[in-house]
């Protein structure tokens, strides 16, 4: 790992930590000032025009017609419902509370694979889902006046619809590059969002100039550009360094919500964080030997905030594309919300 240090690959990855992290705070930022709807579809909006227009630079092609059913369930899953759940979420839980929680989408990317793609669970899988689980318990018991919080509820169902995503994601990362499924999925993301443009007008009307800053600090940065430089750092970088650095996109959003927000997380929230990843690493690790044994990696999906993705990391990585794919192109990556 020494080697990559000081270079352009591997400041970019830190670039992207540092976006994903700082989406957190941002979130609350933007919330705050625009509500959830608004937040939502602007996040999602800016983007999806961002990635669109860089498309062509990146050699990003058409969707195949018989692939647009599944590509709108990503985008439903992925971008629509997750950005909802999550702002949603940060109305009541702070920023770095959030990003703890998201952290546990891993977990249920493991389980869903398990029941709808019959993918193996190892015994050191369970067991480190377990933690994560376990650890995400704590977090919730930690917030709240009553000693639990409702809002970690609606962050935690956001990383559920994480889960479902990476899942749903999983057979076009076989067809198309993970930068191809990210714009896709945006874009889809951004047109089952347009019930909600009603309400964002009338909310951008009267919002403030710094959550209308935020918002396009959002869509900018940690997700059309988040996603652009992971693509250029994982396809130069070991999937082991590239994934690892990922476990700090919880403790990164927390020094940032401490400096932007004077968000102090309880002690006991950042015990439940210490848990969810290291459970989260427990399986990573596992995930990515198997793979490894089995396939060379092609791509590797961030779970950060996730209009990003995403988002935190998962060991999962997918074929590379059929033989008769047209021509070759960049290594793809998966997409992590966040």
């Amino acid at each position: 790992m020494n080697a990559h240090i000081g270079s352009r690959s591997f400041l970019a990855l830190l670039g992207v930590v540092v976006l994903w992290a700082s989406a957190f705070p941002a979130i609350r930022v933007g919330v705050d000032g625009l509500g959830v709807a608004a937040l939502s579809f602007l996040r999602l909006a800016i983007a999806a025009v961002a990635l669109a227009v860089v498309a062509p630079f990146l050699g990003v092609r058409r969707p195949r017609p018989r692939d647009l059913p599944l590509i709108g369930l990503a985008g439903a899953t992925g971008m629509t419902a997750y950005q909802v759940l999550l702002n949603w979420g940060e109305v009541h839980v702070s920023a770095g509370t959030a990003s703890m929680l998201i952290s546990i989408a891993p977990v249920f990317s493991v389980l869903l694979g398990k029941t709808f793609l019959s993918e193996p669970v190892t015994r050191h899988v369970a067991i480190g889902s377990g933690v994560a689980i376990g650890g995400s318990v704590i977090v919730a018991l930690a917030g709240g006046s009553a000693g639990f919080s409702a809002g970690a509820l609606v962050v935690l169902a956001a990383a559920v619809v994480q889960g479902v995503y990476h899942v749903v994601s999983k057979p076009l990362l076989r067809r198309y590059s993970g930068m191809e499924v990210a714009t896709y999925a945006m874009a889809a993301g951004t047109a089952l969002a347009l019930p909600l443009l009603p309400a964002t007008l009338r909310a951008v009307a009267d919002a403030p100039a710094g959550a209308l800053i935020s918002v396009v600090y959002l869509g900018l940065l940690p997700s059309a550009l988040g996603f652009v430089i992971w693509g250029y750092a994982v396809a130069r970088l070991p999937l082991s360094v590239s994934t690892a650095a990922l476990y700090l996109v919880p403790p990164v959003a927390l020094i940032v919500s401490f400096v932007w927000l004077s968000e102090v997380p309880r002690p006991l929230e950042v015990a439940g964080g210490i848990v969810i990843i290291s459970g989260v690493v427990l399986i990573n690790r596992r995930s990515s030997a198997i793979t490894r044994a089995q396939h060379t990696p092609s791509s590797v999906e961030p779970q950060a905030d996730s209009a990003s993705a995403p988002g935190r990391p998962t060991g999962t990585t997918s074929r590379a594309g059929p033989r008769n794919a047209p021509a070759p192109r960049s290594r793809g990556v998966r997409q992590r919300r966040r």
